[in-house]
């Protein structure tokens, strides 16, 4: 009796004091899961035409050609979707600043129009088609055409199989929403899949518009990656059902030099040592794209003379690690400049020149370029004798 008293003290004592065992190590996150730094912008484009009024679907083919240069132009590398989904997956590394072109609905025009200027360019590109449309006759692409485009850069995914928004349908109940979305999700990647080869696993929904019962029936039918008309970069960490996607509206100039600005305000890390894609400028500036300069008080400047319609007062410029700078434009010459009045720290530095024309329209052409500091810039002395280095 006295010995069970005594085990009925002296065990849970001995429990207090005995420490618990450490608890497992949480696992490392799937690649997928780990934030990689890469911001992905993805375009979206519908329409094209020369001599049709332009509206937000319908977008200049001469403005699309200006456009496709402006990204050449800025160095930004432009992915297929494969590597894209790689990337998102965990499986493959992109370049930062990539950029992924896609095409909704399956005009004609996409092929008479688009196609040429992105063949030219060596673009990749996704159409998203819907099955109703295909072949549909009028303004619609035919097999042939989408066939031929297959074999010079494009890729397939699905827009639905009728392009309905699921407001109505939602309203019938779960039951009929239910076989509403398996007959647009399943019946479309098996017509894409028959007709064009291949896997179909990215989806773009009509409309942009997305509803929580959409996910499982698209995991079920294979769908990967599917695609919103939110605007904004993507990321690896971006949840796969509503993928941010630009659309490049014909009436919105504005959009474009949204969806291709990298945050040229925010600058590049410092210690990091980023390769500058070549570039060029629709306009004469200072540093020169890509060059690299020895000082890290370098004067920028844009020559803005061949610019035809300017209203001066929304001239800017703006430059990563200070934001929007008091630059001032020369009324002769017409060249805007600002003398760097703090030493630059990042291996990188990114200037973005804008403005607004009478109308209140940005330039087609965003003003945007990139020039290297050179490391040794650091031990050069200025004229007061004080290095650069100083980090007062």
């Amino acid at each position: 009796m006295k010995l069970a008293l005594l085990l009925a003290l002296v065990l849970p004592l001995a429990a207090q004091q005995t420490p618990a065992p450490p608890p497992p190590p949480a696992p490392e996150p799937p690649p997928a899961e780990q934030e990689d730094g890469v911001r992905v912008s993805v375009l979206g484009y519908h329409d094209f035409s020369e001599t049709a009024p332009e509206s937000e679907m319908i977008i200049r083919t001469s403005k699309f050609r200006k456009q496709m240069e402006a990204i050449r132009n800025a160095g930004l590398p432009v992915i297929t979707m494969a590597d894209f989904q790689a990337w998102k997956r965990g499986e493959k590394d992109i370049a930062d600043k990539s950029i992924v072109i896609t095409i909704d609905d399956g005009w004609k025009a996409v092929y008479t129009d688009a196609y040429p200027i992105l063949k030219e360019f060596g673009f990749p590109f996704t159409l998203f088609l819907y099955k109703n449309y295909v072949d549909g006759g009028g303004k619609a692409l035919t097999s042939e055409m989408i066939k031929e485009m297959q074999k010079n850069g494009a890729t397939i995914g699905s827009h639905s199989v009728s392009h309905s928004y699921p407001q109505s349908h939602r309203r019938k109940g779960a039951e009929a929403y239910d076989k509403f979305l398996k007959l647009e999700f399943g019946e479309s990647k098996k017509f894409l899949e028959q007709k064009f080869g291949g896997r179909v696993t990215t989806y773009a929904y009509p409309g942009g518009i997305h509803t929580a019962e959409m996910d499982p029936i698209s995991k079920e039918f294979g769908y990967e990656h599917l695609f919103t008309v939110l605007p904004g970069k993507v990321r690896r960490t971006n949840d796969d059902h509503i993928i941010p996607r630009y659309i490049i509206l014909g009436t919105h100039d504005r959009i474009f030099e949204l969806a291709t600005g990298f945050n040229e305000i925010s600058g590049v890390a410092a210690g990091a040592n980023p390769v500058i894609a070549p570039q060029t400028t629709p306009h004469p500036v200072q540093p020169e794209p890509g060059t690299t300069v020895g000082s890290r008080l370098p004067l920028l400047s844009a020559d803005l003379s061949g610019v035809q319609d300017m209203d001066p007062k929304t001239l800017t410029m703006k430059v990563g690690g200070f934001g929007e700078v008091p630059a001032v434009l020369d009324a002769e010459t017409k060249v805007l400049s600002w003398q760097v009045n703090r030493r630059l720290r990042s291996p990188v530095c990114q200037v973005a020149v804008s403005w607004l024309d009478s109308k209140g329209k940005p330039p087609e052409v965003p003003l945007r370029w990139s020039f290297r500091i050179d490391p040794e810039a650091s031990y050069v002395p200025l004229d007061d004798g004080t290095p650069e280095r100083s980090s007062k």
